[in-house]
């Protein structure tokens, strides 16, 4: 279910999403001069965590892994990149925002559970 190319799409808009969350916080929950620093720096942080950390083989993604890890690993960095984007929805004071983003998260999640299961253990449903 996870590499349903509707399903990629909407990982690949959580994760923007979460991106952009991580922005939104440092204008929103900083002054000057810092907001202007971090506004530019926290999305970064969590894109570059994103794309270094990666199961090798990774079916949802290109294979590569520039800094292989196992998938415990990975579920990890995703959970702290996209409920961390969620988090910081929150810490930015927009709280219904950040409820509406855990809750599709939370259903994006249950929807791809195969991937879950595959990081968890290394199987998928099937296997």
């Amino acid at each position: 279910m996870s590499l349903n190319p509707a399903l990629l799409a909407v990982r690949f808009l959580l994760e923007l999403i979460a991106i952009a969350s991580f922005g939104v916080y440092g204008w929103r929950a900083f002054d000057s001069p810092w907001r202007y620093l971090l506004v530019v720096v926290l999305p970064i942080a969590a894109a570059v965590l994103w794309g270094t950390f990666a199961v090798p083989d990774d079916p949802s993604r290109s294979g590569a892994a520039p800094v292989p890890v196992p998938g415990p690993v990975r579920l990890a960095v995703e959970v702290a990149v996209l409920f961390g984007g969620a988090a910081a929805l929150w810490g930015a004071g927009l709280s219904r925002l950040a409820i509406v983003s855990a809750a599709v998260l939370v259903a994006y999640h249950l929807l791809a559970y195969d991937r879950v299961l595959w990081l968890l253990t290394g199987r998928t449903p099937n296997s």
